[in-house]
């Protein structure tokens, strides 16, 4: 059952927890997307290569995967207040030492921490909303939840590229303190102190599976291209290491469901709804498609298009603005005429709004040119916020809430780290022929004792040392190239790259697109109760209103 933890103070009201709840989860979210919008600047700052910035992005997401699920049982075993504030503090820290990194090395790791912050924070979000929040109103706190998600898009481009654009991009890290601090403060005020499940162990042997197995699949996917998908330990190659990585995760599902009986770091039970299950799945498609979609994308604005990072976050901020502003409709409409038919809906417009994205990017690309697209997106990701929470942890009881609530966030970041992984391989390895075939044809106006050299410094940089940071064209040239001919090698060097990042991007997003389809089939499968029917007197079994005092 839940209670308060003993001496917690009288409780607030659950709409300020919420937005309390929310603050926390925008810091974690502005990040995300801070991150992605600098990554041109820190490329060329750090002079960092395209695989260092693959880490950089991922080092985050791996560790955030990884821990979510120990620090969903450690808010049952602790108290998700306790937790949601040591998240925020090891976050806040983190951040600002990710702003002092002076290479990508240093970055890497603050981005480490900074993941282990966000991980004891963002499951205690969904599990004290789920006990806090009655079943009737649960849709409209989700909305709002979900509509977080739109505003940190927002802001995370556009108050990102304001800041990359005037202050540089270690401001970016920087503006996580005042937010983190202000959060923290009001997380100890109005949070109230909930013991949502005690447990007496933790399952540490699992813990260390899922992450040794996380991390294998993880670092292939990132490395693969890098070390031609060849030796990278020694003898180990790059398939060893995916395989390995497999087999422990496999490993790691055999002990969670041998365990079943005692103390597992997933319960099984919990997938024994089918929609839970499948909003599992269909949570880490989404994040798949974002993170993979969004990567290529703002290397494109910004490299390719020629837009500033303030200019390129402006030209995003359409589809989050559309986000933002439909996601608590959505929550109220999935209270009240059930999540399944609007979560399917959403989900086909963001696929249908995303492909216009990449039907529409070309060479010649300003700035609104993808507008039409990203307002399409825009509306269907609205719409996937809040019927998916809703339906994920409508049949949840409150004992397992902060389990449950770890899985799925954890589900959702796997999705994100995988995407992110697998598309920037996919694109390392489409870079690798467009720019070799691109090079050999641009070479051709060029004086012949250059030709040769040309070609082979394109062929070089797509096989890892490839710098994309804003205004650079792949390669740098060599302090040496005669005065008389490096114009023309400039420019055939920038035709060069923006052809060929162009064409690999097309037909890498093909596959974040796909997946983001099948997502949307499968929302077909969703059990619809009574109560999506607004049948009166269906309850659930363990009603969750009882700390919403």
């Amino acid at each position: 059952m839940t209670t308060p933890a003993p001496g917690a103070q009288r409780e607030r009201s659950p709409w300020l927890v919420l937005f309390v709840l929310c603050l926390g989860f925008f810091m974690i979210l502005l990040d995300t997307t801070i991150v992605n919008i600098a990554i041109p600047d820190m490329g060329t700052d750090l002079d960092a290569s395209l695989d260092q910035i693959l880490w950089v992005i991922n080092a985050y997401v791996l560790v955030y995967a990884v821990l979510l699920i120990t620090a969903g049982r450690l808010g049952d075993l602790w108290g998700p207040k306790r937790m949601f504030i040591a998240g925020l503090v090891v976050f806040t820290l983190a951040s600002a030492a990710c702003g002092f990194a002076r290479n990508p090395e240093q970055l890497i790791i603050g981005r480490i921490v900074q993941g282990v912050g966000g991980a004891l924070l963002t499951p205690q979000t969904l599990s004290v909303l789920t006990v806090i929040f009655p079943p009737e109103k649960r849709g409209a706190a989700f909305g709002i939840w979900g509509g977080v998600a739109g505003v940190a898009t927002i802001a995370g481009p556009t108050l990102g590229g304001f800041l990359v654009t005037n202050f540089g991009w270690e401001m970016i890290f920087f503006v996580n303190l005042p937010v983190g601090i202000l959060t923290v403060a009001l997380a100890a005020w109005a949070m109230p102190g909930l013991k949502l499940n005690r447990r007496h162990r933790l399952d540490t042997l699992g813990t260390l599976l899922a992450t040794v197995g996380l991390f294998l699949v993880v670092y292939g996917l990132i490395e693969g291209e890098p070390h031609h998908w060849g030796k990278v330990w020694g003898p180990v190659t790059i398939p060893e290491v995916i395989g390995a990585g497999v087999l422990v995760l496999i490993a790691f599902g055999w002990h969670q469901y041998a365990t079943r009986g005692g103390e597992p770091l997933v319960p099984f039970s919990i997938f024994a709804d089918r929609n839970y299950s499948l909003m599992n799945w269909v949570s880490a498609a989404i994040a798949f498609g974002m993170l993979g979609l969004f990567l290529p994308l703002v290397i494109f604005l910004q490299s390719v298009v020629g837009l500033s990072a303030f200019h390129a976050g402006v030209a995003t901020a359409p589809m989050s603005l559309v986000s933002m502003v439909i996601a608590p409709v959505a929550g109220r409409l999935a209270d009240r005429l059930g999540g399944k038919w609007i979560l399917f809906a959403g989900l086909s417009l963001w696929t249908a709004g995303m492909g216009m994205v990449v039907w529409l990017s070309r060479q010649d690309a300003g700035q609104w040119t993808l507008l039409p697209g990203l307002l399409v997106a825009g509306f269907g990701l609205g719409f996937t916020f809040a019927p998916l929470s809703t339906i994920a942890m409508r049949n949840i009881a409150p004992r397992v809430a902060g389990a449950a609530s770890g899985v799925l966030n954890t589900t959702r970041q796997l999705g994100g780290v995988i995407g992110s992984a697998a598309v920037g391989a996919l694109l390392q390895v489409q870079l690798s022929d467009h720019l070799r075939d691109s090079a050999r044809e641009h070479a051709a106006a060029l004086p012949p004792q250059v030709r040769d050299q040309f070609v082979a410094g394109f062929s070089n940089a797509a096989s890892g040392s490839l710098h994309i940071g804003a205004g650079q064209t792949g390669v740098q040239l060599p302090p040496d190239v005669p005065a008389q001919v490096r114009p023309a090698i400039e420019a055939a060097a920038a035709a060069t790259f923006h052809e060929a990042f162009t064409a690999a991007m097309r037909t890498t997003l093909i596959l974040p697109l796909a997946v983001l389809a099948v997502a949307a089939l499968s929302c077909l499968l969703i059990r619809r109760r009574r109560l999506d029917l607004g049948v009166p007197g269906t309850a659930e079994p363990e009603p969750a209103a009882a700390a919403a005092r």
